[in-house]
């Protein structure tokens, strides 16, 4: 593991991504202290299946109708 600090992260990033790709994990330092770390990014996510939510949500008739107190606190006239 190399450990680095700002600046010479700025100058030499290129090279630490480098770094990266080939398994080794960097520590970016700020005065004297770890603050960041660089890692190979995996993306672990599954692609998304559309309509995987097909038949599993309901939404209710009066969904999109406000409640008679909020109606009336917002001067909304029930037509």
């Amino acid at each position: 593991m190399q450990i680095t600090n700002i600046s010479e992260a700025k100058a030499q990033l290129s090279a630490l991504i480098e770094k990266v790709l080939g398994g080794e994990d960097v520590i970016i330092g700020k005065a004297g202290k770890p603050v960041a770390r660089l890692v190979r990014y995996e993306n672990s996510r599954k692609p998304r299946k559309p309509g995987a939510l097909k038949g599993k949500i309901e939404i209710a008739d009066d969904f999109d109708r406000l409640p008679e107190d909020l109606a009336s606190a917002f001067g909304v006239v029930d037509e």
